[in-house]
């Protein structure tokens, strides 16, 4: 995996959506089986059995405590091991700006052992819990709790602690677009953020010609590369004006602006105050 390119959920935020599209829970006898394939991300929580899941000939077996991730249009077959099996369920989406499938692009889909997130998962069923007994605010609860679970998951994966065996569909893993080809363009980005970068010169780092660069990265990220560099550089700004070490003009220097007026107008742009006003 590459370490890097799972900054971008920290980079970028801001601009993550989480949209929780149903959640509840199930129970199914011993003779259960069920083949299906969902739209959107789905997460299992087993209350209680085993399961049986086949996804792709390959075999894998889930049991009391586990969680299980699955990809959108994944094909699976779930089937009641011994005494039947008990869940919660929730399905959801999760974007980076426009790509709504950003999760694909890494190893996360599987079977998870949940001793590897005890806090977050009891988080998470708290949360569900009050959700289904509709006590006020538990909606919110429910999706900050999810956004944690996930965080988490990707942080685990990220120190190599967890990778999801499920096999994606070899058609759908082609309409998936490779971050890792970005990997140069993220470097270079960083180690330059203090100079006033040009597209042209990051498509030509890419191998690509810069209208195309335009496409494969906001297809890729779900935000043009424009406004990735924005977004790095406003958080860049935010933290050396917490270091309180900084004048405006000399922030304005490290990350690239032209002059302080340039960089107070970008900055009140996102944050809606002006520098001198944001502490």
């Amino acid at each position: 995996m590459n370490v890097q390119n799972l900054n971008i959920f920290n980079d970028l935020s801001e601009q993550i959506i989480l949209q929780i599209n149903h959640c509840g829970e199930e129970d199914h006898p011993s003779s259960w089986i069920e083949s299906k394939q969902h739209v959107d991300y789905d997460l299992w929580y087993v209350y209680s059995g085993k399961i049986k899941i086949r996804v792709h000939e390959e075999v894998y077996y889930a049991s009391e405590g586990d969680l299980v991730l699955f990809n959108p249009n994944m094909s699976y077959t779930a089937t009641s091991y011994s005494d039947g099996y008990s869940i919660n369920y929730t399905h959801f989406d999760f974007g980076l700006g426009n790509n709504f499938r950003i999760l694909d692009n890494f190893k996360l889909s599987g079977i998870i052992d949940t001793k590897l997130l005890p806090e977050e998962i009891h988080l998470f069923l708290n949360a569900y819990e009050l959700y289904k007994e509709q006590t006020p605010m538990s909606g919110l609860r429910l999706k900050g709790s999810l956004m944690n679970l996930i965080a988490k998951i990707i942080e685990i994966y990220s120190l190599g602690e967890y990778q999801g065996k499920f096999i994606q569909n070899a058609s759908h893993q082609k309409q998936t677009i490779n971050l890792q080809t970005l990997h140069p363009v993220f470097n270079y980005i960083h180690d330059h953020l203090h100079q006033s970068l040009r597209i042209e010169e990051l498509a030509m780092i890419a191998g690509f010609s810069e209208k195309y660069f335009i496409y494969y990265f906001k297809e890729a990220l779900g935000v043009t590369p424009g406004q990735y560099i924005y977004q790095l550089k406003m958080n860049r700004a935010r933290d050396l004006l917490y270091n309180r070490q900084y004048s405006v003009q000399q922030i304005a220097e490290k990350l690239g602006y032209a002059d302080p007026y340039s960089f107070s107008k970008a900055f009140k742009k996102h944050y809606k105050v002006p520098p001198s006003q944001f502490i």
